[in-house]
This record gives C-alpha cells, sequence and structure tokens, in this order.
C-alpha cells in the first residue's frame, strides 16, 4: 500500500475515534441526566445563557426535554455507547490496517448514508452536507482502497 494511502486510512482512523470519544461523552452524559429534572436544568440553562424561553428553537427543546423520561435517556446513553464500540472498532482495525477493518467501515459508514440524506432533506443544514460528504469519501477511498488490494492479491491456491 502507498505511503499517501496508509496516512489516509490512519486519518480515517483519527476520525472515527473521535466520534467514538464523541459518542462516550453523550453517553456519560445521558446515563449522569437520568435521574435528574432535565427540565429544570435546561430552564436553568437558558437562564444561565440569556436565551428567549419563548423562542422558537428555545421552547421547542425545553418541550422535547419536557417528554424525556428516564427509560429513554438510558436508551440514548446506551445507544451512545454501542456506537462509540463500534467507531472504536473501526479506529482500532483501520490503525492496524487491517483487512477487516476496511469491509466492516465500508458496510457501517454505507449503511448509514441513506439515514444521513434523509436527515439532510428533512433539516439541510451545512454540518449535515460536510458530514455527508466526508462518509461518501470515506466509503469511496475505502472501496479503490480494497479493489486495488484485491487486484495486486495473487490468487489463492486451492488444496
Amino acid at each position: 500500500m502507498k505511503p499517501s494511502a496508509s496516512n489516509l486510512l490512519r486519518m480515517i482512523a483519527v476520525f472515527k475515534f473521535l466520534k467514538a470519544l464523541l459518542m462516550i461523552i453523550v453517553g456519560v452524559g445521558a446515563l449522569r441526566l437520568v435521574h435528574m429534572d432535565i427540565t429544570a436544568l435546561f430552564e436553568h440553562l437558558v437562564r444561565h445563557f440569556g436565551l428567549d424561553p419563548g423562542g422558537r428553537y428555545v421552547g421547542a427543546a425545553l418541550q422535547k426535554a419536557a417528554n424525556l423520561t428516564p427509560d429513554k435517556i438510558t436508551s440514548i446513553g446506551v445507544g451512545s455507547f454501542v456506537y462509540a464500540a463500534l467507531f472504536l472498532t473501526e479506529g482500532i482495525g483501520l490503525w492496524l490496517k487491517k483487512r477487516w477493518a476496511e469491509y466492516f467501515t465500508v458496510i457501517l459508514t454505507a449503511t448509514l448514508v441513506p439515514v444521513e440524506i434523509y436527515e439532510l432533506i428533512r433539516h439541510p443544514s451545512v454540518a449535515k452536507v460536510f458530514i455527508l460528504l466526508v462518509n461518501l469519501a470515506i466509503v469511496g477511498f475505502l472501496i479503490y482502497v480494497i479493489r486495488h488490494k484485491n487486484a495486486l492479491e495473487p490468487p489463492a491456491a486451492f488444496l
């Protein structure tokens, strides 16, 4: 594998590690909120930052916070840890340049692309476009690497 391709694999691994770190932070934060009055906490944060609680977005966020049950919060925390484990698996495998990690990352990342497109259509934002483009670039690059490796490998011998 060319050094530049190897460096790109490492950059993708670092990206996966950062995503895992973010998911761990979300998971820990969610589990810390399980036994708290989330509505009161959000109202305090709104006052602290001087936001208008009657504003369109702040009001909607407060309403969503009021609807969160301890079970929903626990599910968010556990789900975040599951995603973190997947991202760590991808990252470690890519960092170690394991072939299975390339396939694993292509499959996982490609399966999330339709969800990202749906979310982008529902609520467009520059950040969502950027994330979609990064994930498409990762899938495209890894498919290129996998195909290039397949072309270089000799055919398997039958025993």
